[in-house]
């Protein structure tokens, strides 16, 4: 496969300024997120009440208000493309590439349909933003089989009540130039046993705005999510389908980036 060079540790071409510019804008978007939040929590509150599915559509509806809102005051408008390869007739198990941290408030949220994502269980230790996190989540210890099983079961269950499952297999951010780093193979155990098809969702620039490798930095810059067509798990073996939906990804992300 074609590489690209690796950019990620070079340092930015703004010069001296943007990236005094970058820190104040961090700095806006760090305030918006804690002043918006305390706002937002009040709409989440009904989750405490609310079991899934219904749960899920009530916290899908709130991010979505709350990330357009303070996506577009950071300058960072999210263009979606795609949406027509979501079924009504089915779910799926979608997979995201994993940039930054901006990558879960612009892929969640922003789905067609309600969902849940995996996530790990020591953020939702984080005042107030812990509770929010929970509630849109199925959560894992990593450090724990047991924790793994249990999560693994949660999520063929919210599969099975008609929610997406929303999975970053990569594991972790993307720090090297190439479009992807390895795939885990969980997602795609998942789809096979689950019969669901794989859903592939490519996010463009959030690396660009919040890169991993600059601390307290920010740049406004529009993003983009593109879903491309399902691919079905049937009469394929999970490792297959993870090496076919890899390269779909891989091809896409080189065709597409600019």
């Amino acid at each position: 496969m074609q590489k690209l060079k690796n950019t990620e540790n070079k340092k930015t071409p703004l010069g001296i300024l943007g990236e005094v510019f970058a820190r104040i804008w961090a700095l806006w978007a760090l305030l918006l997120f804690i002043g918006s939040l305390f706002i937002a929590i009040f709409f989440y509150a009904a989750c405490f009440f609310l079991e899934d599915p219904a749960k899920a559509r009530w916290h899908r509806k709130v991010s979505r208000v709350w990330m357009t809102f303070y996506l577009n005051l950071i300058g960072c408008p999210l263009t979606i493309i795609g949406k027509k390869n979501f079924k009504d007739d089915t779910n799926y198990v979608v997979v995201c590439n994993h940039n930054s941290l901006m990558d879960v408030p612009v892929s969640t949220p922003f789905m067609p349909r309600a969902n849940k994502t995996i996530a790990k269980k020591e953020f939702t230790k984080v005042p107030v933003f812990g509770w929010v996190y929970a509630f849109g989540s199925v959560l894992v210890d990593r450090k724990s089989d047991a924790s793994r099983r249990k999560s693994y079961d949660e999520m063929k269950r919210m599969l099975s009540i008609g929610l997406d499952m929303v999975i970053y297999p990569e594991g972790t951010r993307n720090r090297s130039g190439e479009p992807l780093k390895k795939f885990y193979g969980g997602a795609f155990r998942l789809a096979t046993d689950t019969k669901k098809a794989v859903l592939p969702a490519v996010l463009f620039h959030t690396k660009k705005v919040l890169p991993s490798h600059k601390f307290f930095y920010l740049i406004p810059h529009k993003l983009e999510m593109h879903f491309l067509p399902a691919v079905s798990s049937e009469n394929i073996s999970a490792d297959e389908l993870q090496e076919m939906v890899f390269k779909l990804m891989w091809d896409y992300y080189l065709l597409h980036d600019h």
